[in-house]
């Protein structure tokens, strides 16, 4: 069991605890099964926000207007930066915080990057253990940016309340939404940069394309238009976020639908991750496992005929 104490420290929004429990969670370390635990049922008064988008579209600006709004309404307010890995350290490259330098210093607002490591699965995990967290620990605003649009960040964003989608004019990225399947899992759109030309065009291509999308709880998503580094539009953004928010809780069952797919996943990536710890771990599997791979290797064998060993051996 983790030190009652520092659980007491956690859950009363110490922003020291609050970062030893996420960096504890990130590396999978000892209690950090046990510090979820202690945690998971303080959970769920949070709202949390995922905004997803290509490189460039300038999601960072946003949130950084986005997260200062909702501090200057009251609220206090966590941000999770999903970060490419460094090359040469393993961690997070902080270029969002340092951005959000002057933000960061408010003492309602706790910003953390998080590496991805190249390990997408176990960090979506990571990711949501983080939100978790920051949830207990009293910040009722989360928002998780996430670092592009690939089916991994997806999965990140889809365990957000509200998931906003930021465009930009001119790059192509209608196409690049449909490809990595965004439309279906955009609460909201947002058009930013919304000065450059190209904006009219962008905003038809995207409002055909969500004339096709039928989503199951006939909500129609906004687009909202935003020039974040000026700061216009970000009212209307909050408007339309606590929009869906409003919606989603007020539809039959649909919070509850949402969440319950949301733990539904949550309990198959944490079983997937066990049952494969649990297969390496058993006697001489590792040693099997490298002996496949030599097989495989020079095509000996089929990863297929190898995978039905290594689970025969189970």
């Amino acid at each position: 069991m983790p030190d009652t104490e520092f659980v007491e420290r956690l859950l009363s929004g110490d922003p020291r605890s609050i970062a030893r429990a996420i960096t504890l969670i990130e590396n999978g370390g000892e209690g950090s099964a046990a510090l979820m635990k202690a945690v998971y049922l303080k959970t769920g008064r949070a709202e949390v926000i995922g905004i997803t988008g290509s490189p460039g579209a300038g999601k960072s600006s946003l949130v950084d207007k986005l997260a200062l709004l909702y501090k200057n309404n009251g609220d206090r307010v966590g941000i999770i930066c999903v970060d490419p890995s460094s090359p040469f350290s393993g961690g997070a490259i902080l270029g969002d915080r340092i951005r959000m330098a002057t933000l960061g210093l408010d003492k309602n607002v706790f910003i953390r990057s998080m590496a991805t490591r190249g390990n997408l699965g176990g960090m979506a995990r990571s990711t949501v253990d983080a939100v978790a967290i920051l949830d207990a620990a009293g910040y009722n605003k989360i928002i998780v940016e996430t670092v592009g649009v690939g089916q991994d960040e997806v999965e990140i964003v889809k365990t957000a309340d509200v998931s906003v989608v930021v465009l930009v004019p001119g790059m192509g990225d209608d196409i690049q939404a449909i490809k990595a399947g965004i439309m279906e899992i955009g609460d909201v759109f947002v058009i930013n940069k919304a000065d450059r030309e190209g904006v009219l065009r962008t905003q038809k291509e995207l409002e055909s394309l969500l004339a096709l999308a039928h989503r199951p709880d006939m909500w129609n998503s906004p687009i909202v238009k935003t020039v974040a580094t000026e700061n216009k539009g970000i009212e209307d953004l909050q408007n339309a976020i606590g929009e869906y928010y409003a919606f989603q809780s007020g539809e039959a069952g649909g919070s509850n639908a949402r969440r319950r797919s949301i733990a539904r996943w949550r309990l198959l990536e944490l079983l997937q991750e066990r049952l494969l710890a649990d297969l390496l771990d058993s006697d001489g599997t590792r040693e099997k496992l490298d002996e496949l791979a030599g097989e495989v290797a020079e095509k000996k064998t089929d990863p297929y005929t190898a995978i039905e060993q290594l689970i025969a051996k189970k």
